[in-house]
């Protein structure tokens, strides 16, 4: 079925059940911004694969909304689909409940599956439908009409040891326990799948480059259950389970059980999906707070802060052989954007402990490099050859750690305006390595560090500077961030970002340069303490491409001591002419 017959078998199931309008949004159960294949419900019916964005389908019209890492790429995996882009973010683009209400009749019928809506989301939609006498329901249409979607996986969940994790199942437990009787609160939901893995010191692979697996955990003053596929523990995890008082039940008993809590005050994230909060209505009252081992998940301990500075080095000379490899022999035998992430994931492979990529590597050449989140397809990607730059953002799942990289590089002869872009980019990922700021700041307020050589020329780009990275996690990970966007959370020791300004000519090139950092203390004077980020990532940037004069003394300083502790820590991981090359390229500008 193309996208197009995909919408009207949709139309039919909603003229059926007498719906005026449809939402499926990005999600799972678990609010993953990462799906297990079966949950992939949105791509399945729009086409477009980005990790963002919701599809709103009415009796005659679809849209589908996403913000601006997807501008340039929504467009072309939407065409012929009959679902229409609404720039998200962007003057003159409706609200989607706005829009929804302008375009059904009155006393019109609005549905969507609460298992993969947000609390929040329901309260919102509610709150504005019944404010125009129209209806929201709960009804799953997908189910009649995706009728080959697949099943869970059958992957095993194995633990992740405290040698590595750092604190133990039951310190986190009662830290938890703790968080609960502040907030006076008798039974916790946990739902998210990372926190999941986090709070009980396991791993799975049920959602790509996620070592995470399907679970919900329920906490009270005295008991803590794990419900997920028993059949997929393994013997060491059942063991730990038992060893931290964690009892286990079948992931499908999960609503069963939370019809029978009478009488609780019960914590729960507004971000939890609707239908946990449908089997918990009756006779129990909401504490719709943030998780509390969310925020203990991204202060790492020093235990995993030690983690990524191994697999930093790992994945640094993985990367440099890699570098090698593609500025060598681009244009002289046959390769394109998607053979060069397989290749990639080789030179990774290689090393110790990796267990697989972080994300689907984005590798794109030419004008690929201006969308964000560019995937390569299998068949039909483009051929890559000496004649022109290419951005490679990927990263490494690795049982210490976590890696996300980016380098943007020229593979032939580029134009003076790239060079001097990439010099800004450079420069804002430089500035931003370097700030030192005052306890209490938080993200949003430096972004504006990393993009002012950009604005400064009446340039910027249209993505978060940094989000959090998980310990042998999720890539993306809250609850801090760097971006444009009011995020209440402070930056807090231990916290691990991405350090990634980026600038993007849509039609001919995109740029992005990204180190990982994490959040240190830097000293206490009498203005109070202040922080500031060691950089974790090992890999040059490539001097062909940076126009020195833009750079201040400070700035350059900066880079040539980055560069050489880039060679202290992975040239004696290097040999013969790789070493060579690597040796020049770290040498001071």
């Amino acid at each position: 079925m193309t996208s197009k017959e995909k919408v009207a078998a949709l139309r039919e199931e909603m003229q059926k059940n007498n719906v005026d309008a449809f939402i499926v949004y990005s999600a799972d159960p678990h609010m993953s911004e990462y799906l297990p294949e079966e949950w992939q419900e949105r791509a399945w019916l729009s086409g477009f694969l980005g990790s963002a964005g919701f599809v709103v389908i009415t009796k005659d019209k679809a849209g589908l909304w996403t913000d601006g890492r997807y501008f340039t790429q929504a467009p072309i995996e939407l065409a012929g689909s009959g679902i229409d882009l609404f720039k998200d973010g962007m003057e003159g683009t409706p609200n989607y409940i706005d829009w929804i209400i302008s375009e059904i009749p009155a006393n019109g019928k609005v549905a969507v599956n609460a298992l993969a809506t947000s609390h929040s989301n329901w309260e919102l939609l509610y709150q504005k439908l019944n404010a125009k006498n129209l209806t929201l329901v709960d009804l799953p249409l997908l189910k009649e009409v995706w009728k080959e979607r697949g099943t869970p996986s059958k992957n095993p969940i194995y633990t992740h040891p405290i040698d590595r994790a750092g604190k133990s199942v039951t310190d986190k437990i009662s830290a938890i326990r703790q968080k609960m009787e502040e907030q006076e609160v008798t039974v916790h939901v946990i739902s998210s799948l990372d926190d999941v893995a986090w709070t009980l010191n396991l791993r799975g692979s049920d959602v790509e480059s996620n070592p995470v697996f399907l679970g919900y955990i329920l906490i009270t003053k005295n008991d803590a259950i794990l419900f997920t596929d028993l059949e997929k523990m393994e013997v060491d995890a059942r063991k730990q389970m038992d060893e931290s008082w964690v009892k286990m039940m079948p992931y499908e008993e999960f609503y069963n059980h939370l019809r029978t809590i009478k009488n609780q005050k019960v914590l729960v994230s507004p971000n939890s999906n609707q239908s946990i909060f449908e089997a918990l209505k009756i006779d129990n009252d909401f504490v719709k707070a943030a998780v509390p081992g969310n925020l203990m998940k991204a202060q790492k301990n020093e235990t995993e802060l030690e983690g990524f500075r191994k697999v930093m080095v790992r994945d640094g000379v993985a990367m440099v052989k890699f570098l090698y490899w593609l500025t060598h022999n681009a244009g002289k035998e046959a390769m394109n954007e998607y053979s060069i992430g397989k290749k990639l994931r080789e030179f990774r492979a290689a090393g110790d402990n990796f267990v697989g990529e972080s994300f689907g590597s984005i590798v794109g050449f030419k004008e690929n490099g201006a969308m964000m989140h560019y995937s390569a397809k299998s068949e039909g990607s483009k051929e890559v050859t000496n004649d022109a730059s290419i951005l490679v953002d990927s990263g490494g799942q690795y049982l210490e750690g976590t890696t996300d990289i980016t380098r943007t590089l020229a593979l032939g002869a580029v134009s003076e305006e790239f060079k001097i872009n990439s010099t800004l980019v450079l420069q804002g990922m430089i500035r931003l390595s370097m700030v030192k700021f005052p306890k209490g700041t938080r993200g949003v307020q430096l972004d504006a560090i990393a993009r002012l050589p950009l604005w400064m020329h009446g340039k910027d780009y249209n993505h978060g500077t940094g989000h959090g990275v998980g310990s042998f996690m999720n890539v993306h990970e809250g609850p801090q961030n760097i971006r444009k966007d009011m995020n209440p959370q402070e930056l807090l020791v231990g916290m691990v970002v991405s350090n990634e300004p980026g600038y993007y000519l849509e039609g001919d090139y995109g740029i992005r340069h990204e180190n990982l950092i994490a959040v240190k203390e830097s000293e206490t004077t009498i203005h109070g303490t202040f922080y500031e980020f060691e950089t974790l990532t090992f890999c040059p940037f490539f001097k062909d491409t940076i126009v020195k004069e833009i750079l201040s003394e400070e700035e350059i300083n900066w880079l040539n001591s980055y560069h050489k502790t880039c060679e202290e820590k992975l040239a004696t991981h290097l040999e013969g002419e790789v070493k060579d090359w690597f040796l020049e390229l770290v040498s001071p500008i």
